[in-house]
């Protein structure tokens, strides 16, 4: 189950037991790193450009709601990604 290896490393997926260092295998990768950077940073940028652009097409068409329609569409992009766009699909419908 476990290589031994006759070098010492300092990659953490390697364990130093005594005078050996065993490798612990790893099988679906590294947990988290830069696709989870990415992926987090892209779920929390979406809401607020999506509620900025909201609220400022809804101003310049004069809607008293602006602030509401940003709120709904940011928030629930923050929430729950396609009532997000759910609600963005309504502003849109409603915004004529």
């Amino acid at each position: 189950m476990y290589r031994e290896c006759d070098f010492q490393v300092t990659i953490p997926f390697f364990i130093y037991m005594g005078q050996r260092v065993v490798m612990v295998p790893l099988q679906f990768g590294i947990p988290g790193g830069p696709e989870l950077l990415i992926i987090g940073l892209f779920f929390l940028i979406i809401p607020f450009v999506l509620a900025y652009w909201v609220y400022n097409d809804a101003e310049q068409r004069g809607n008293e709601n602006a602030a509401f329609w940003a709120l709904a569409v940011g928030g629930l992009t923050f929430l729950t990604f396609f009532g997000g766009l759910l609600a963005l699909a309504v502003y849109l419908w409603d915004r004529e």
